[in-house]
């Protein structure tokens, strides 16, 4: 997920909209925000569902690919929960994670949390969401190896999640990404997602039919295919797999999503979310 892309803004709770009472909200779409305490003596935000309102005026719809890119967050948790439990002190690396709050999500008291961003955007979000014990803003190009440096103890177990950024390099920087992390990350993963050929070809033809402004032009693809040969682009990659969407349904919007499955026609053109996991 880029800084671009479902960005959460904090939000006070009170009115949401022309003669909503307080504390009341539109009836479409909740994503979860964060918003400070009224204490001051925590730093530690509330997470909480906020329900935004549904778009209106002439040609205003609601993008389907809001909705894709919920579902693959919630693919991305559940592979940060997974690997958080076979390793409990592991540190989690979000890049380019904006002002997402995962942290207060998958927090289970032992971990630690690194936040590469920009340095426009960190500023921001060390406003907003102050770093803590167990986690820091690390000021570092999402697409460079200098956030490598910022891991401390390693042997304890990373996990790098990379969102929607993966598909904006180059193949020769994803092939180097790769194998930078599966040298210095022995025991790690990396948790990305990848447009098949075919789909990588509409979005850059046509990007308004993404979900938000891109933050660049799709470069990479990732057929299904071609996961296993991923294992070729350094020794230390053990292996490769297909994270299963939540709910067992592809990435669709609307109902095409429950017809993955009985259709493959279809995974040639949905999303795919992958974990890479590197030897010890």
């Amino acid at each position: 997920m880029t800084e671009s892309e479902l960005t959460e803004l904090t939000e006070p709770t009170g009115r949401t909209g022309p003669g909503a009472a307080p504390g009341s909200a539109a009836p479409v779409g909740a994503c979860h925000r964060a918003a400070p305490r009224p204490h001051a003596r925590t730093a530690v935000p509330e997470v909480r569902p906020v329900r935004r309102r549904a778009p209106d005026g002439p040609g205003a719809v609601d993008p389907p690919g809001v909705r894709a890119a919920g579902r693959r967050a919630r693919c991305v948790d559940a592979a940060v929960q997974a690997y958080v439990a076979r390793h409990p002190e592991a540190t989690v690396v979000a890049l380019g994670e904006g002002l997402g709050t995962g942290y207060w999500r998958l927090d289970n008291g032992r971990l630690h949390w690194l936040s590469v961003l920009s340095p426009e955007t960190a500023a921001v979000r060390r406003m907003l969401l102050p770093d803590g014990a167990r986690r820091r803003t690390v000021v570092r190009p999402a697409y460079g190896f200098g956030w490598l440096d910022a891991v401390g103890e390693p042997s304890r177990g990373v996990i790098v999640t990379a969102p929607g950024l993966l598909m904006r390099q180059a193949p020769g920087e994803v092939r180097a990404l790769l194998a930078a992390c599966a040298e210095r990350l022995p025991g790690g993963a990396l948790v990305f997602d990848a447009l098949p050929r075919r789909a990588a070809a509409v979005a850059r033809r046509y990007p308004a039919l993404s979900a938000g402004p891109l933050p660049g032009a799709v470069r990479w693809s990732l057929d299904r295919g071609q996961l296993a040969a991923l294992t070729a682009v350094h020794p230390a990659i053990a292996s490769v797999r297909e994270l299963p969407p939540p709910g067992g349904r592809l990435a669709l919007p609307g109902a095409a999503g429950g017809y993955g499955q009985r259709f493959p026609v279809l995974r040639a053109w949905t999303p795919v979310v992958c974990e890479v996991r590197f030897a010890r």
